[in-house]
C-alpha cells in the first residue's frame, strides 16, 4: 500500500506538471506540487525596470486568485526584475512573480489578473485600470501530501492566531512557545545584501546601541555554513545563513528583525532602491532576503517582522495608511507572506513617549493593523511592540483590548522582576475582552543590559533572566520570549556577530520550551500562583489533573489541592540544566488537603520546577 500510495503522488505531481505547461502564456512553475510547499508562478510580463518612468511598483498589478472547492485565496504578485536578481543584481527584466503556499491536498484552479493604472498597486478594485497581456488567464494543477518531517515547518503547516492564548500550527495543530534572538534588531543589515550600506551620522539616541556602522559580517558564524546550505554571488550569503543554522542547532525558533530602520537607531535596513526613495524597491536585495527567511524556514524558525521603529512612525504617510505605507507592506505580502511562520509586528515602541513624541495615534495604529491583516491571504498573526513602561504601554494597549485584527502585543518590559506580573495582567484583560492576546515577551530591560553575554563576570545576570523572565513569562501564560542584548554589552543590540556570545542563555530557553512541550498540557491550563504557599512562586495549573510549580528560590512549598481528589505523583526538572525528570524526597500527596512536596533531589536553593500529575 506505501510503495501504491508513492506511485500515486508522482503521478500526480507529474499531472500538475502537465496541466500547468499547456495553453496560452502559461506561466513557468517552480518548487514541488506538494501541501505547505511554495509554489512559484513567473510570468513573462512588461519590460521596464526599478527606476523606469511608469513606475512597475505602483502602476502595475498582479494578482493571481487560487481555489479549492469553496476555498479562494487571492495572493498578490511582484515585480521580479529578470527573475534572477539575487544572483545577476538585476534592476529590470520582464519577469513578474507570484509565491503561494497551498494548505490542502487536491485540485486547485487559478486566475491571473495582470492591470496596468495609476496607483493601481494600492487598489482594491479588481476591475481597476487596464487588462495587460496574460490578464484572465486560468490554469489548474494537482496538490499531494507533504513529504517533510522534523523542524522543517512544510511538515507542521501555517502558524496561525486561533483564537486562544498561542499560536498553533494548522496543519499538525502544534501549540507554538517561542524561543529565540531579539538582537541584533539590524539583523538583515548584513553585509552580503545588495544596496545594503550604513546610511546615518554615528551619532545614537541615549539609551541605544551605538550604530555598527561597517555592517554586519557574522565571521564567527561562517564556518557554521554547510555544503548544500543556500547562497548568493559565490559566498556572499555564508556569514548569515551559518548563524541561522547555529541558532537552530540550539534549538531556538524565532528571529526578531526590522525590515525598515530609516531615520531610525541603526539607518541601514531598507527594503527600497534607495534610502532616500519610498515608492520603489531593491528587486535584488529582496530576493536575497528571500533566500535567507527560505532557509529559515526550512531550520523551523519563525521570521519575526518589525515593519517601523519608535523614530520612523511617521516616515511613511505621516503615520496614515496611504500611498506610502499600503506599497511597503503590500510588497513585504506579496514577497513574503507565504512562509509558514510569519509574524508581522507593526513597530517597534509603538505610540507616544515623551521620548518619541512624533507618534502614531490610536486611529493610525488600528488602520495599518487592519490593512495587514486584511490584504495578507494567509492571514499571519499581526502584534504591535509596546513601549517599557507601563505610563506609557498601558493606555496604548488598553485601547487596542478586543480590537478584531490585533492578535497580541509583543512585550518590552523594563525589569525582569515585572515579566511575570506584566505578562499575567494582559493575558487577563485581554481574555475579558473577549480576544485573547498571544502575550510575549520581546525585549527585556533594563536597556543598558538585555541579556548578558556569557563572559560577563561583573553580576551576570543570566541567572535571574532565566527565572524571572524567561519562566515568568512562560508561568503567567505568555507565549515565549526573544532575548534583547542591551545597549553596553559586547555583540549588543545593533552591533552583535557571533551569537555564541549568549550560548548559555539559548540552552536555558531549550530546557524551557522542552519541558512544557513534553510534558505539559500548557494550553489547557491557567496561572494559578496562589495555590502555593511560597512567595514568589509560579504555578500553572489544570485544577484538580496537573500543576506545574516554579520554584525561584527552590527549597520546598505547600499545594493547595483541597479541591481534588486521588493520588498525586512528584517529580521535579531543573531549568538550569533540562534532562529527564526526577524524583525528590516525597514521592507522592493525596488530593484534598494542603499538601507539602517536600524538596528536589539536589541544590535545594537553586531554582527547580516541580510537576504534581494525578495518577
Amino acid at each position: 500500500m506505501a510503495m501504491r500510495s508513492k506511485y500515486i503522488v508522482c503521478y500526480l505531481l507529474l499531472l500538475a506538471t502537465l496541466v500547468i505547461s499547456c495553453g496560452r502564456q502559461q506561466p513557468e512553475v517552480s518548487g514541488e506540487f506538494r501541501q505547505w510547499h511554495t509554489l512559484t508562478f513567473t510570468f513573462n510580463g512588461i519590460q521596464t525596470s526599478e527606476s523606469e518612468d511608469v513606475n512597475p511598483f505602483t502602476d502595475f498589478r498582479l494578482t493571481m486568485t487560487f481555489t479549492h472547492g469553496d476555498k479562494v485565496v487571492m495572493v498578490p504578485g511582484y515585480y521580479a526584475a529578470d527573475g534572477n536578481a539575487a544572483e545577476s543584481g538585476a534592476e529590470g527584466g520582464n519577469k513578474w512573480r507570484v509565491k503561494f503556499v497551498p494548505d490542502a491536498a487536491g485540485a486547485w484552479k487559478y486566475e491571473v489578473s495582470f492591470r496596468q493604472g495609476e496607483l493601481i498597486a494600492i487598489s482594491d478594485d479588481p476591475r481597476a485600470g487596464t487588462a495587460l497581456g496574460f490578464d484572465g488567464l486560468t490554469g489548474s494543477f494537482e496538490i499531494g501530501p507533504t513529504d517533510k518531517s522534523d523542524t522543517d515547518l512544510r511538515s507542521k503547516g501555517r502558524l496561525v492566531y486561533d483564537g486562544g492564548r498561542y499560536f498553533q500550527f494548522s496543519g499538525s495543530g502544534e501549540k507554538f512557545l517561542k524561543g529565540g534572538a531579539g538582537s541584533p534588531e539590524n539583523f538583515l543589515a548584513y553585509k552580503g545584501f545588495d544596496g545594503t550600506q550604513y546610511q546615518g551620522s554615528n551619532t545614537h539616541r541615549m539609551g541605544e546601541a551605538k550604530p555598527n556602522a561597517t555592517l554586519h559580517e557574522y565571521a564567527g558564524h561562517v564556518a557554521d555554513w554547510r555544503e548544500g546550505d543556500p547562497d548568493w554571488q559565490q559566498g556572499r550569503g555564508k556569514g548569515i545563513i551559518g548563524a541561522i543554522n547555529y541558532l537552530a542547532s540550539k534549538g531556538m525558533n524565532s528571529v526578531y528583525f526590522l525590515t525598515l530602520n530609516i531615520d531610525g537607531d541603526g539607518e541601514d535596513v531598507w527594503p527600497y532602491s534607495d534610502y532616500g526613495e519610498r515608492r520603489r524597491f531593491d528587486c535584488s536585495k529582496l530576493d536575497q532576503w528571500d533566500i535567507l527567511f527560505t532557509h529559515m524556514e526550512k531550520k523551523g524558525i519563525m521570521l519575526h517582522f518589525i515593519t517601523q521603529e519608535t523614530e520612523n512612525q511617521l516616515l511613511l504617510d505621516n503615520g496614515d495608511t496611504d500611498i506610502e505605507r499600503k506599497l511597503y507592506y503590500r510588497e513585504l505580502i506579496a514577497r513574503f507572506g507565504h512562509h509558514l511562520a510569519v509574524t508581522w509586528n507593526m513597530g517597534e515602541e509603538n505610540g507616544y513617549a515623551d521620548f518619541s513624541p512624533k507618534a502614531q495615534n490610536e486611529r493610525q495604529q488600528k488602520d495599518m493593523i487592519q490593512y495587514v491583516k486584511t490584504h495578507d491571504p494567509y492571514l499571519n498573526p499581526v502584534v504591535i511592540h509596546t513601549h517599557a513602561s507601563p505610563k506609557y504601554m498601558y493606555p496604548i494597549l488598553e485601547g487596542l483590548l478586543g480590537f478584531e485584527y490585533l492578535d497580541g502585543p509583543s512585550m518590552q518590559i523594563g525589569s525582569p522582576s515585572q515579566v511575570h506580573g506584566e505578562t499575567l495582567r494582559w493575558v487577563q484583560k485581554s481574555d475579558s475582552s473577549g480576544r485573547p492576546w498571544v502575550v510575549n515577551l520581546d525585549e527585556i530591560g533594563p536597556a543598558n543590559r538585555g541579556v548578558d553575554p556569557d563572559d560577563r563576570t561583573d553580576k551576570n545576570n543570566q541567572d535571574s533572566i532565566r527565572s524571572l523572565a524567561l519562566w515568568g513569562n512562560l508561568m503567567a501564560g505568555g507565549g515565549g520570549v526573544e532575548w534583547y542584548f542591551g545597549y553596553l554589552n559586547h555583540n549588543n543590540d545593533l552591533a552583535c556577530e557571533d551569537w555564541r556570545s549568549r550560548d548559555r542563555v539559548w540552552d536555558y530557553t531549550r530546557y524551557a520550551l522542552e519541558f512544557f512541550r513534553r510534558h505539559l498540557p500548557f494550553w489547557e491550563m491557567v496561572p494559578a500562583d496562589d495555590v502555593t504557599s511560597q512567595a514568589g512562586a509560579y504555578c500553572l495549573a489544570k485544577v484538580g489533573e496537573i500543576y506545574a510549580i516554579y520554584l525561584p528560590k527552590g527549597q520546598t512549598t505547600s499545594l493547595d489541592l483541597s479541591p481534588a481528589t486521588g493520588t498525586f505523583s512528584i517529580r521535579w526538572y531543573n531549568p538550569r540544566a533540562g534532562g529527564e525528570l526526577v524524583t525528590g524526597s516525597v514521592r507522592t500527596v493525596d488530593g484534598g488537603v494542603l499538601a507539602g512536596i517536600g524538596l528536589p533531589p539536589e541544590d535545594p536553593d537553586l531554582d527547580w520546577v516541580a510537576l504534581v500529575v494525578k495518577q
